[in-house]
């Protein structure tokens, strides 16, 4: 199973977090507007991202600072089986919630930074470490800390969940 070691945290001034990632990206950021729907899931978490039909498992501690996440991912061509997958899991599953953002993508080299505006939630910042089959989850953390650091992240914006978490806790 693929594995990252991810921080994720509350962002006070989004604009010094877009200067900073954009430095370190030596890129402007890809923009992607986002909407994943949460299924109730025995384990874990399962979602269905809208504009890329992909389908996301994912396993991950809700704890703060570094954490590693197991997960699988089944991408689908747009319009392939087009809401055929949504409606399965949805019937036999439940639907969770969903969660609608607007993310800015940095790549700092096997590192991807999102900085995410969040619908009814405000503007975070993920670090999504993508560890190598050979990686220790120690390397991983290593990696996300000295990131965290740069962009100036504090280590009490850090938080646990998830955005559905957070949403459904509101």
């Amino acid at each position: 199973m693929p594995r990252n070691t991810e921080i994720k945290a509350r962002v006070h001034d989004v604009a010094k977090l877009h200067k900073i990632a954009a430095e370190l990206s030596q890129s402007s950021g890809e923009v992607l507007h986002q909407e994943d729907t949460f299924f109730n899931a025995q384990q874990g978490r399962l979602k269905l991202r809208d504009k890329k039909e992909e389908l996301i498992y994912y396993e991950r501690p809700d704890q703060e600072g570094p954490k590693c996440s197991d997960y699988v991912k089944v991408d689908r061509k747009a319009g392939e089986l087009s809401g055929d997958i949504k409606l399965l899991l949805s019937r036999s599953l439940g639907i969770k919630g969903s969660v609608k953002k607007t993310r800015t993508l940095y790549m700092v080299g096997q590192t991807r930074i999102h900085v995410d505006k969040v619908e009814n939630l405000g503007d975070f910042m993920e670090l999504e470490v993508m560890l190598n089959d050979d990686q220790s989850l120690e390397e991983g953390e290593t990696i996300a800390k000295d990131l965290q650091e740069k962009l100036g992240v504090k280590e009490e914006d850090l938080l646990t969940g998830a955005y559905m978490d957070m949403i459904l806790k509101k």
